[in-house]
């Protein structure tokens, strides 16, 4: 009897607990999610040629909210640092791929092939305010079944572009597997006035038939009221940033970057993996180099990101150039 008197009191004192306005208050002050939305495109400096378009969608949950199927077999392991809150993050994307030549039929031999990416992805990262480890892993379709036919051929109709002729040359339709680990660390942070200063060294690697790389680089931020997060969202291949942000007012900083692969397999140049196709001499050391610019407010975030890429392949006349937006709510 006494035991469920104890059981009784703690149950009212549990639902009081429950009901008080200090708590209800602090539930309603529960970080939220961010929502993020990506575009590159190399219209932006007036091309349409190799990687020429990009968006993603995607949802990161606020820290401390990872499901427990995603959480539980990775919270211990090697992968990630000690004391970290993790997030979640669910995405969705397409990527798309042309020669130089579009207007022509069949498609030049010795220009990249037409090919489109569609997938979906989930991610688990943690964080322990130094350090930042992510895994992804995202499955999809490269080939017609990705649509990126129909969405060039869409824009191009709208903006009067010229038409692709190529298409029917893409490389052809097969599963599309990706499982990438990246790491950024806080290696310096400084007050100068009124600005922070940043530097980032990352690593990472990338395992599957869409890519298989090994990456190297950093990056540098500095500003006014710089939010907690480690720099602008990207689309893969790409220098990592990160896709939840946490600012109380508004800031602005300027940010640069580097990162160098070493390329085993990029599926749109080596073409498909099981049948023979249009394909490309992939060149195995690549780099980007980024420049760009960040607005934040308490619940909204907008990047701009100029990207230049070294030349991918045998043969390429020019080295890629391409802008990335992104623009991020918290709710």
């Amino acid at each position: 009897m006494k035991l469920v008197l104890r059981w009784c009191c703690a149950c009212v004192a549990t639902a009081a607990l429950l009901a008080s306005p200090a708590l209800r208050a602090e539930e309603a002050r529960e970080e939220p999610g961010v929502w993020t939305f990506i575009l590159e495109n190399d219209l932006f400096y007036n091309q349409d040629r190799n990687y020429t378009n990009g968006i993603r969608l995607e949802y990161a949950t606020p820290p401390g909210h990872a499901p427990n199927w995603l959480l539980d077999p990775l919270k211990d392991s090697f992968l990630f640092p000690e004391n970290a809150e993790f997030l979640a993050t669910y995405a969705a994307g397409q990527n798309m791929y042309t020669p130089r030549d579009i207007g022509v039929f069949p498609p030049p031999a010795d220009q990249r092939p037409y090919a489109g990416w569609l997938y979906g992805e989930v991610s688990l990262a943690g964080e322990n305010r130094r350090r930042f480890h992510a895994l992804k892993i995202s499955l999809g379709v490269v080939g017609p079944a990705s649509l990126a036919e129909q969405s060039q051929k869409f824009v191009h109709e709208i903006i009067d572009g010229v038409e692709p002729l190529g298409w029917d040359a893409q490389l052809r339709n097969e599963p599309a597997l990706l499982i990438a680990y990246q790491r950024s660390w806080r290696m310096v942070q400084k007050e100068l006035g009124p600005f922070d200063l940043e530097v980032m060294p990352t690593v990472g690697v990338n395992l599957g038939n869409v890519f298989t790389y090994a990456a190297g680089g950093s990056s540098l931020r500095i500003g006014w009221r710089m939010p907690d997060d480690y720099g602008a969202p990207r689309i893969q291949p790409s220098i990592p940033g990160s896709s939840y942000f946490k600012a109380t007012q508004f800031g602005a900083y300027l940010f640069a970057g580097v990162e160098g692969r070493a390329v085993a397999r990029n599926i749109f140049l080596d073409g498909n993996s099981f049948r023979d196709g249009p394909s490309v001499d992939k060149n195995t050391w690549i780099a980007d180099a980024q420049v760009g610019v960040a607005l934040v407010w308490p619940r909204a975030r907008v990047t701009y990101t100029h990207v230049l890429r070294t030349d991918e392949f045998e043969g390429q006349e020019h080295a890629s150039q391409f802008g990335a937006v992104s623009l991020q709510v918290a709710f």
